[in-house]
């Protein structure tokens, strides 16, 4: 029995990325009155949210659930006399919830060790209880797992009677800490079973490995009338596993959460580094009995949960730490209170923030509190009711509660926080508690005597001066490529952003490249996907900060005027000037040393392993003599001294610092020659910098600017922009992991080492995933010093001369690419002449033709399955062809003509075409008069939902998720308005001429939870197609994919880092993601652990340029494989890399009509290529001795790893974790068997809605029909909406054949994608999502007729709704959430305020907003237009700018337009907010902002021109369009 029940690291998985997310919610009595009704109401609220939950394999195994109550004394004074122990008054014991071994021998022992440490901490043991529980309802994997459990009752000292009763609680908090150390943490046999979930005189857990329903049933304690409680958290857990884990439930001791904590690696490394400094009053000489703080062993939320407690008991309240740690976004807020800005500035000295999104709830027993994230990006919604009970959950609706009892309805915002206060018997404001909470110190003082800006520290006496003789010279040493200089530090000097790239990347590894690299090439970035978004760094900058503090720190638990002394750096780049700054700082309490990182040439690696240990011996002397600031410098290079690698010389001092527990006491500055790429800038931030001086590369913008490489610009203004445009790119990629703040990325270690020795590794990147071997410190050193010599070298000549690079692009003399002139030439040539034995010598040279292997998949070779058999015995090609799919490439980024043949030959073969996420031409969904077809099967849906609308979804065989794309994971994108041809604006439904942006997260997908809701919308969408979730390579991605499957999608999609794109920054393109090899065998091993293997189809995709790239992913796991890159190819394209200009000379990735004449390919070529790669992988199937592809699937056995001891970097690897086969659980299978259960028969539709629509759905009879409706009918509308635009197209039926009145609260996702003909109305409320996909339907909603409140001032609907709405009208009377109306590009909308990103990325359609707005309003808005009303003139300073115009109406017709949809609002809702517009319409229409996007305005008044001169339909837009991109060439826009 293992409570813990995660297995151990083995193949490529590793337990350390399991994540989980939740839904979660509280209930309490204000006034602190206790009853068991509270308890009970509770327990329902959990089972109301059990589809926010996960079940794996077993639908009776949850993944696990619990409740945190206050201790219920009068029920455990009953229950320890029946056990002939007497209990103390209350808050004179505490309890001990403790989950046991169910091995006798090894649980008394347990049970021993605990007795004796309570009783070593001078407490008495009064008894124990064994909990009772009733198990019969769990499923298998529960009960395995199920622990004994039982509660220890410990009765207070004498000796802390005297004192506070949290005396007792941090008494009880070192026993639980000792016993964790001494059981669960020791070499104790079986400790890893010994687990406490509560230890407290206040509140106790039940909780486990149980589904919401059987929390109530296992534990029967909650069933009891005298158990009562004044409060009652509850959380239902959904994870990336099916694995057995009652201690991963929540609630955890203090707190439940809803999220994940991006930052956690290094929340947890600085944590661990300041303990060495914590002394404490209230601990005293208990404080070494609870370190580490940090349990090694938790979740996210543990480790999050275990801080929050320790800086709790040591005497700051709960709110204050909650402020300390999840802070709001401070510091571009203007119009926060500067009392409050100065608490979290100072406390930003202490602490970093722990970042991710995050609902969280907090008790200490007396007060509960709730808190958000500061981007809003997990639901919390609550009601306050007469009788002064509260309800916060995730959703509305968990408690049926009636209207008439509601005092008011509301909901957490970004960065706020609620706090209930059972002990006063109030709710107590955000604005009360940070108040106070901000006025217990005089922060402002103390940050104007000792926090420092960079700017106002003087200027050095000196500079360091460039010395331009040598530069060459240096950019040898340090690997400079001429191709670096033109295409990275030419565009970030020029427009101060990274450039652009495009076709993906088809150079090998570092590890698996001939040529040297540096060390930062062996690190891949890691993003966001599914389990927490990533975030728009650009668009919502108000949530983002740049700022970082050098200094030393001090003792977190004892915080002084003196903690806030350090210096602020706006960016972590620094100049020359700004560098001489902080090495020449004579300001008391900062101290600066510069230690040289040079090892000796001549000794190599040997010499470069005793530079590292002498650098840290350094260190350590200098920071004995009180210097805070270490400076690393490689100034000074010369032919005897090397440059130790900046990153390895950086992770190495780090680390070491951690260790030595003196890294707090330092800031670790860098000045090296070495970096230059975005990539090496965050990676030094990751391993725990804190600014880089890159010196080589100002210097070299000088050069270039001598030899006009640069033009039209000066040093000065060219070093701006470079540092602008690095720290812009380190912010993108760190909000691509979805954190905020530079702060908390510092350290973070989010990265993957891909071709490193693990020893290596773990010596000097300690922490860091690296699962297939690679390259040790002998290597790095002759990587380094081939460089170096070559820089230093006595001959003359070409060698002198800086290589031309070919990274990036393929040239002669530079790195090897997949695709070449040669490939290229051999593959066209090949399909046009339908000659096999052409496509055979190119397939020979892309996979590895005279051993160079410049993959991953050639690195492996086959082993026979059996004897051979003949070709004619496997299974045919057009049975093969079903499991070939075009990868998602849109209508916008190809032509008409490219992506119209893939969809022809696609069909022609059987297999599947992509639209990718630009949508498709409705006319497209007819065949051709020929029989072809150019109808794409596969529908994708992606986060701009451009032209997802209810007719695009049900013209789907398969519809596909995409939560990231291999070239740029964690990344939106952006089609700027030169390409927005009419035809391509008309089937994304927006505007020619105008710009269009992909949000990088989808904003209904924020956690694993809600990407099961996506998919379940969708499969309402469309029944018949299958949903497919397209994730990309990465750690974790395993794990990541086993929650996808539990959430029920049909197909899971792995994609490679290295498929095209057409336009990705160039760092991205290279350095985010995995190979698919690493991500797809990753994912079939985790499957099968978890026994979810088969009932999902494996996909992968990536450069799959052959029949031996399918074999290889067929062994691996896949069923269905995705090509991109080849059959554009095939068509014509030539690699010119230049799709993102618009310029493509053979008209693929171009919208050009001249361009596009040059078109030359036919959907016969793609055909062909599709047969060869075919028929070349039916003879690698022969060869085996497989006759399907089925038998063939996830056979690793069948694989094995090319010998390459004989190469100096190869030889080091180690693919054996490729091909680790877990045990495969009795009747599963290697591939897919069995069907999702999407539970569609059980929804509302099915129930009620469609047969009460048949009249209308048959014949157009108009119905109306009156139901209730609660949070568990999700998607409620949907699949109705779908039969009727499967009949009647996109037209739909006339305006209200189908109206649906409800009552109640409608569950998340209200209407999504339904069309023209619906009317459904709500009288209550709703949660997130409504009107997702509006499609031509009409949705109202208003509060129930029995409620008192105001309507106008009270939550109605939650976040995101309209979220890609692309017609039809909705009325809300009352207020919505955060980002609503995110991406409309066509609805009619009429709301009474709307929280933070409001209109976010939208591009059509009218939004009248009759009250307040939060901030960020418009925030990328690209078309349509919204109407704010603001009578206050404060609007203003909530709207985001960048892209919109603030005027008036002046338009009378216009005017008219806005005044006949308040009246629609009046008439459907009785709003008393409308109503009052209307009868003082003459004033209050004044009153309204007209918020138009410049670049919309600017096109529809051209096209207004151009109607002016009698031309109309699509010659006016092309007319229109033309003169558009005349007038902006003329303006050098």
């Amino acid at each position: 029995m293992n409570i813990t029940g995660l297995p151990p690291k083995q193949g490529l998985y590793d337990p350390q990325f399991e994540k989980d997310a939740c839904g979660m919610g509280f209930t309490a009595h204000i006034k602190g009155t206790p009853s068991h009704q509270i308890v009970s109401q509770a327990l329902t609220m959990l089972e109301n949210m059990e589809h926010r939950g996960g079940q794996g394999s077993e639908p009776n195994s949850g993944d696990g659930a619990g409740i945190m109550v206050q201790i219920p004394h009068r029920f455990f004074v009953k229950e320890a006399k029946a056990l002939n122990f007497e209990l103390p008054e209350k808050g004179q014991y505490g309890v001990a919830m403790v989950f046991l071994s169910r091995d006798e021998e090894l649980r008394n022992r347990h049970e021993d060790l605990l007795k004796d440490i309570i009783a070593q901490e001078g407490q008495v043991l009064l008894g124990v209880r064994t909990v009772p529980t009733d198990d019969s309802t769990l499923g298998k994997s529960a009960k395995d797992a199920k622990p004994v459990v039982r509660q220890f009752f410990i009765g207070r000292s004498s000796e802390l009677q005297a004192q506070d009763e949290l005396s007792f609680e941090r008494k009880l908090y070192v026993i639980r800490r000792l016993a964790e150390r001494h059981i669960r943490f020791a070499s104790e046999p079986g400790g890893e079973t010994f687990y406490i979930p509560s230890l407290s005189c206040r509140k106790v857990v039940y909780k486990g490995m149980l589904t919401t329903i059987q929390v109530g049933e296992f534990y029967l304690d909650l069933r009891n009338e005298e158990f009562e409680s004044v409060m009652a958290l509850v959380h239902s857990r959904f994870s990336t596993n099916t694995f057995p884990s009652w201690d991963r439930a929540h609630p955890y001791r203090f707190m439940i959460h809803n999220g994940e904590i991006n930052t956690m690696r290094g929340n947890v490394n600085w944590m661990h580094a300041r303990q060495s400094l914590f002394e404490s009053e209230v601990f005293g000489d208990d404080i070494d009995k609870i370190r580490p703080v940090i349990n090694p062993d938790g979740s996210d939320t543990a480790m999050f949960d275990n801080t929050l407690e320790f800086l709790y008991l040591n005497g700051r309240s709960l709110p204050h730490v909650a402020m300390m740690m999840v802070p709001e976004p401070w510091s571009n807020h203007d119009s926060m209170d500067a009392k409050k800005k100065a608490f979290y500035e100072y406390h930003s000295c202490l602490m970093e923030p722990w970042d991710g999104p995050a609902a969280m709830a907090f008790t200490d027993g007396i007060q509960i509190g709730a808190t958000l994230d500061r981007n809003g990006l997990r639901p919390a919604r609550y009601y306050v009711t007469k009788d002064d009970r509260i309800i916060l959950s995730s959703e509305v609706g968990v408690l049926d509660i009636p209207a008439e009892d509601i005092l008011y309805k509301d909901r957490l915002r970004p960065g706020r926080m609620l706090l209930v206060d059972t002990a006063e018997g109030r709710i107590i404001s955000d604005e009360e508690i940070k108040d106070k909470i901000a006025s217990e110190q005089p922060y402002g003082e103390w940050l104007e005597e000792h926090l420092m800006n960079l700017d106002e520290i003087p200027d050095a006496p000196e500079a360091i001066q460039p010395d331009h003789s040598n530069i060459e010279q240096l950019q040898l040493s340090f690997g400079y490529t001429f191709e670096e200089l033109r295409k990275v530090l030419e565009p970030m000097a020029s427009t101060g952003a990274e450039a652009i790239g495009s076709m993906g990347y088809d150079a090998p590894l570092a590890v698996l490249s001939d040529r040297p690299q540096r060390l930062f090439n062996y690190f891949k970035q890691m993003f966001a996907q599914v389990t927490n978004p990533p975030i728009d760094s650009i668009r919502e900058e108000i949530v983002t900060s740049t700022a970082t503090s050098i200094g030393p720190e001090r003792n977190l638990l004892d915080p002084q005027p003196e903690s806030c002394r350090q210096i602020i750096l706006n960016t972590p780049v620094l100049s020359n000037e700004d560098f001489a700054k902080i090495r020449h700082v004579r300001r008391p309490g900062f101290k600066a040393m510069t230690i040289p990182i040079f090892y000796t040439a001549a000794e190599g690696a040997e010499g470069l392993r005793k530079a590292l240990d002498n650098l840290c011996a350094a260190a350590d002397r200098v920071i004995r003599k009180g210097h805070n600031f270490l400076i690393l410098s490689d100034r000074g290079v010369d032919k005897e001294n090397a440059a130790i690698p900046s990153l390895l010389a950086v992770a190495c001092l780090h680390h070491h610092l951690i260790r030595q527990g003196t890294r707090t006491k330092v800031s670790l500055l860098l000045e090296s020659g070495e970096p230059r790429d975005v990539h090496h800038f965050a990676l030094l931030l990751g391993y725990g910098i804190s600014a880089v001086n890159p010196y080589l590369v100002f210097e070299s913008l000088q050069d270039m600017i001598k030899q006009g490489l640069l033009r039209g610009i000066s040093h000065e203004k060219a070093v701006k922009n470079y540092v602008k445009g690095v720290t812009k790119g380190v912010t993108k990629i760190l909000s691509k992991m979805g954190i905020s703040t530079i702060q908390s990325y510092r350290g973070a270690q989010i990265f993957e080492a891909v071709g490193l020795q693990q020893d290596f590794v773990d010596q000097y990147f300690t922490w860091t995933a690296s699962r297939i071997g690679g390259i040790g410190l002998e290597e790095v050193a002759a990587e380094s010093l081939s460089q170096h010599y070559r820089a230093f070298t006595d001959k003359d000549g070409n060698d002198k001369v800086l290589d031309s690079g070919g990274d990036y692009q393929w040239r002669n003399d530079g790195e090897k690419h997949l695709f070449n002139p040669q490939t290229i030439h051999l593959l066209q040539h090949a399909v046009r002449t339908g000659d096999y034995k052409l496509y055979k010598k190119y397939a020979a040279l892309v996979e590895g033709e005279n051993e160079e292997r410049l993959t991953l998949r050639s690195m492996l070779k086959f082993k026979p399955n059996g004897a051979p058999i003949p070709l004619e015995e496997v299974e045919p090609i057009e049975s093969i062809f079903k499991r070939f799919k075009t990868g998602a490439m849109s209508f916008g980024s190809i032509s008409q003509e490219a992506h119209e043949s893939l969809a022809i030959a696609m069909n022609r073969i059987g297999g599947k075409s992509n639209t990718g996420e630009g949508g498709e031409d409705p006319a497209r969904f007819v065949p051709d008069a020929n029989g072809d077809s150019r109808r794409s099967a596969i529908k994708q849906v992606a986060s701009g939902r451009f032209g997802v609308t209810s007719n695009y979804l049900v013209n789907a065989d398969e519809i596909q998720i995409k939560m990231a794309q291999g070239a740029k994971p964690g990344e939106g994108g952006q089609l700027p308005g030169r390409k927005v041809y009419p035809w391509v604006a008309e089937v994304r439904g927006s505007t020619p001429g105008v710009g269009l942006i992909s949000p990088p997260p989808h904003h209904d997908i924020y956690s694993i939870e809600d990407l099961a809701e996506l998919i379940y919308d969708l499969k309402n969408s469309n029944p018949r197609a299958d949903i497919n979730v397209k994730l990309v390579a990465e750690v974790g991605v395993g794990t990541i994919a086993a929650g996808v499957a539990k959430g029920r999608a049909d197909i899971i999609l792995v994609s490679g880092y290295d498929g095209g794109t057409g336009a990705s920054p160039q760092g991205s393109i290279r350095h985010a993601g995995l190979p698919w090899e690493l991500g797809l065998a990753e994912t079939q091993q985790t499957l099968i652990m978890n026994n979810l293997r088969d009932r999902v189809v494996l996909e992968t995709d990536g450069k799959m340029l052959s029949g031996r790239d399918l074999a290889v992913a067929a062994l691996l796991g896949a069923e269905e494989y995705g090509f991109s890159t080849a059959p554009l190819v095939a068509l014509g394209c030539i690699m010119m890399r230049v799709c993102q200009m618009d310029t493509c000379p053979v008209g693929v990735a171009t919208q050009n009509p001249e361009l596009r004449k040059n078109f030359t390919g036919d959907p016969a070529h793609v055909v062909n290529f599709m047969r060869f790669v075919a028929e070349d992988f039916r003879e690698i199937m022969a060869e085996l001795g497989f006759r399907t592809v089925q038998e063939m699937v996830g056979r690793m056995d069948c694989l094995d790893a090319v010998d390459a001891a004989e190469h100096w970097k190869k030889k080091g690897l180690d693919l054996s974790v490729l091909l680790h086969e877990p045990k495969l659980a009795e009747g599963s299978e290697r591939y897919r068997v069995q069907r999702q259960n999407h539970q569609l028969e059980e929804t509302l539709d099915m129930q009620q809605l469609v047969p009460l629509a048949t009249p209308a759905l048959e014949n157009g009879t108009r119905i109306e029909a009156d139901l209730a409706i609660c949070n568990v009918n999700r998607a409620t509308g949907t699949i109705l909406g779908s039969e009727i635009t499967r009949k009647y197209g996109a037209a739909g039926l006339p305006e209200d054949t189908i109206t649906f009145n409800f009552k109640g609260s409608a569950g998340q996702s209200f209407g999504a994608f339904v069309p023209k003909g619906m009317t459904l109305k709500v009288e209550g409320d709703c949660n997130d999502y409504v009107g997702k996909g509006l499609s031509g339907g009409k949705l109202v909603v208003r509060p129930d007729a029995k409620a008192t409140f105001v309507a106008e001032d009270n939550i109605i609907i939650g976040n995101t709704a309209l979220y890609g709405a692309t017609s039809g009208e909705a009325y809300i009377n009352g207020i919505a959430g955060e980002r609503f109306a995110v991406r409309n590009s066509g609805a009619n909308v009429v709301v009474e305020g709307v929280g933070d990103h409001g209109c976010e990325y939208m591009t059509g359609g009218r939004v009248i907003v009759l009250g307040d707005t939060g901030r960020n309003f418009a925030a990328g808005m690209s078309g349509g237009i919204a109407y704010v009303l603001d009578p206050d003139r404060s609007f203003v300073e909530r709207c985001n700018l960048e892209m919109v115009l603030l005027e008036s109406i002046e338009d009378a017709a216009e005017l008219e337009e806005v005044r006949t949809l308040i009246e629609r609002h009046v008439e459907y809702t009785g709003s008393q907010a409308g109503q009052r517009v209307l009868q003082d319409w003459n004033q209050q229409s004044q009153d309204f902002v007209r918020v138009i996007p410049k670049d919309y305005k600017r096109m529809t008044e051209q096209i207004q021109k151009v109607h002016d001169t009698g031309l109309t339909g699509e010659a006016a837009l092309l007319a229109a369009f033309e003169a558009n991109m005349r007038e902006l060439a003329r303006s050098g826009a």
